[in-house]
Parts: structure tokens; C-alpha cells; sequence
């Protein structure tokens, strides 16, 4: 009997051994991510192929996950800030290095713009670049006509930032991002004022002129527009490039009817990029690494911007990339239109403020 209880203690042990063991090299990773704003397929096989536990939440502004980030422990081991949250929080220790060594497939990344995104964080120390796009003009032609008639202006800010216009269009439904970082630095631009300004006075201007139209925007918000002009709920939406080419191909997916377009203002407009970085305190270092390097490999970075519709800054993935969005100017611009695109920035703390009151004004229409 005693022979039993030893060898079934020994068994026991074993299996506790075996467990730990296991539960040792259980592998994680945590991701943060926009939302919709990755091929599903991609993390999935990721997973599959590492072994590695993914949990993968979203987000639908910069400032949602930059509060997160900013306590210190958000909890995720990728984060994926756009250009000036990148800047704003790798100057406040918020992210960890990037150890080149663990991203051998760094070299198919494209040095021209290496150092176009260097402007945002100096030596590509903190942000692995993923997508980069531009904020514009989407639209249902089919309700814009019927509101305004064959010459509408969709290839100006004017549809949008003229009360007449904007007034015509609030039958049918505009929105516009819920980002003051984005939003503000267009209407500055639109007003012959510097997109970046820190002139407390300027953004008064562009508060004057939003209040003017706030009656006729149904909403703020930088994901909702997305599924809404897919379905012909709005007919207009300032928002990212990207967004609705891929939203197009649902609605044509869906074969409901509805058709989306989308321009860049002939005026110019704000250039972005968006990129994975590595929080501060982040538990799993390893597998995020791991993740990024797949992530840079051109025939897996190749099909998540057909998905998207943006262009990567993958000088290897371009190639293979769609030529419906490779040689599209209104997604991929290049040679004049690109001297039109203005980069924004992060600015100093007292005018950050006045940008944020400025934009709570705008949003509460008081």
C-alpha cells in the first residue's frame, strides 16, 4: 500500500513538474491596436505558426490609447501610436527601444522614408513604421450630386468647410474624426494659418469657423464613419485614406447599392504614419519582436495594405501591393501632390492646450 502512495505521490509530482514546466513556456503577447486596421488573417496565422497567446484589443482615437499608455502600466506589449503620439510619448519614456538585432527584416523597409518618419522619432529608435496615409475627403457621389449638383467640390476642403455646402449636405449625413490633432491642423491650413500653430489667437479663428458649422455635422468620430458610409447612413466623412477604400470594397461586398469615393483636397492635407511601438514595462519583449519581424516580411505586409488601402513603407511589399492602390494618387501620392501634404506635430504644452479647448468648444457646440 505504502508502494502505491509512493509511486501515485511520484506520479503527482510529476504531473505538478509537468505543468509548471508547460505553464513556464506558455508564450503571450498583447496587442493594441486601431481598429480594423489589420488583414484578420494575419495575427490569427501569427499565432497558429509561434505558439504564442495573442490577445488583441482596439481602440478609435490616438488620445484613448495614448491615456492608457501614459499610466505607466497599460498592460500591452504593443501599442500602435500615430506620428505625434509616437513623438509626444517616446519624450516622456513612455516606450521601449527597439533592438534592431531581433528585426532582420527591418532592411526591406525604405530609407527615404525612414527618414521622412525620423522627423517624429529621431534614429527610428522607438516605432517599427506600419501604414502611412492621409487625412481626406470620403463621399457617396450619388448623394452629393443630389445635394449640390454636378460641380460639387470633392476635390476641395471647401465641400466641407463652406457653410453653404456643409449646410446642403446635412440632409444626408457628415462626420468628421474625432481628433483635434488632425482636424484642427486642416482648418488652420484651410484659413491661410500655420497647421501647427501655437498662437492661441489662431485657433480662435478656427473655433469661429467650426462653430459656424457644427449644426450641420451629425458626428465626431474616428471609427463609426467607416461602417456608416458603407451603408449610405452619411454621405460625407473627413477621415483617413485608407479607411474608405477598404469600407468601398465592403460595400460593394455587401452589395447593398451604395458606392464610396474619396479625394485629396487639392489645398493639401495632413500626412501620417502610424507604428507598432513597445510600451514601457511591457511583459513579453521577445514575442513582440517576434511579431514585428513577421510583420516586416514584404509578402505579409503586402496583402494587410490590399486590405487597407494604404501604402507601407515596405520597399520590398510595394511591389506586390494592388496597383488599384499602389497607383492611386488619392491613396499613394506622389511628385506635386506630395509638396502639398504638411506633416503634423506635436506642440509644446500651453499650446497642446489651447488645441484641446479649442476642440472641446467645437464638440459641445457652446
Amino acid at each position: 500500500m505504502h508502494s502505491i502512495k509512493r509511486l501515485l505521490g511520484a506520479a503527482l509530482c510529476g504531473a505538478s513538474l509537468l505543468a509548471a514546466a508547460l505553464h513556464a513556456d506558455a508564450r503571450e503577447l498583447r496587442v493594441y491596436n486601431w481598429a480594423d486596421y489589420i488583414l484578420p488573417e494575419v495575427p490569427k496565422d501569427f499565432a497558429k505558426q509561434s505558439g504564442i497567446k495573442l490577445t488583441w484589443d482596439v481602440y478609435d482615437t490616438n488620445e484613448t490609447m495614448e491615456a492608457k499608455l501614459l499610466t505607466g502600466n497599460s498592460g500591452y506589449d504593443l501599442v500602435v501610436p500615430s506620428n505625434i503620439f509616437l513623438a509626444r510619448a517616446a519624450a516622456t519614456g513612455a516606450f521601449e527601444k527597439l533592438d534592431k538585432s531581433k528585426l532582420p527584416n527591418w532592411q526591406h523597409l525604405d530609407p527615404g522614408l525612414l527618414e521622412i518618419f525620423a522627423a517624429n522619432d529621431p534614429g527610428n529608435q522607438f516605432g517599427m513604421p506600419y501604414m502611412y496615409g492621409t487625412v481626406l475627403i470620403g463621399f457617396n457621389p450619388d448623394k452629393v450630386r443630389a445635394a449640390l449638383g454636378e460641380n460639387a467640390p470633392v476635390d476641395s476642403w471647401d465641400l466641407v468647410l463652406k457653410e453653404e455646402n456643409l449646410a446642403k449636405l446635412k440632409q444626408c449625413g457628415v462626420a468628421m474624426l474625432d481628433s483635434p490633432s488632425e482636424i484642427l491642423p486642416i482648418v488652420l491650413h484651410y484659413l491661410g494659418l500655420p497647421p501647427n500653430s501655437t498662437e492661441p489667437k489662431d485657433y480662435d479663428q478656427a473655433v469661429a469657423l467650426m462653430e459656424k458649422l457644427r449644426p450641420y455635422i451629425a458626428y465626431f468620430h474616428s471609427a463609426k464613419y467607416m461602417t456608416d458610409i458603407a451603408n449610405g447612413d452619411i454621405c460625407v466623412a473627413v477621415g483617413y485614406s485608407g479607411s474608405f477604400y477598404q469600407f468601398a470594397n465592403r460595400a460593394k461586398e455587401a452589395g447593398n447599392g451604395v458606392v464610396v469615393d474619396w479625394r485629396l483636397p487639392k489645398e493639401g492635407a495632413p500626412i501620417w504614419f502610424d507604428s507598432f511601438a513597445i510600451p514601457k514595462n511591457a511583459k513579453n519583449i521577445d514575442e513582440a519582436h517576434e511579431f514585428l519581424n513577421h510583420l516586416l516580411a514584404p509578402q505579409v505586409i503586402a496583402p494587410i495594405s490590399d486590405f487597407l488601402g494604404y501604402p507601407n513603407p515596405n520597399k520590398d511589399g510595394m511591389p506586390l501591393v494592388s496597383a488599384a492602390i499602389r497607383d492611386n494618387p488619392h491613396l499613394s501620392p506622389s511628385g506635386e501632390q506630395l509638396k502639398t501634404l504638411f506633416a503634423t506635430e506635436p506642440l509644446p504644452q500651453k499650446a497642446e492646450r489651447a488645441r484641446t479647448r479649442a476642440w472641446t468648444k467645437i464638440k459641445s457646440g457652446s
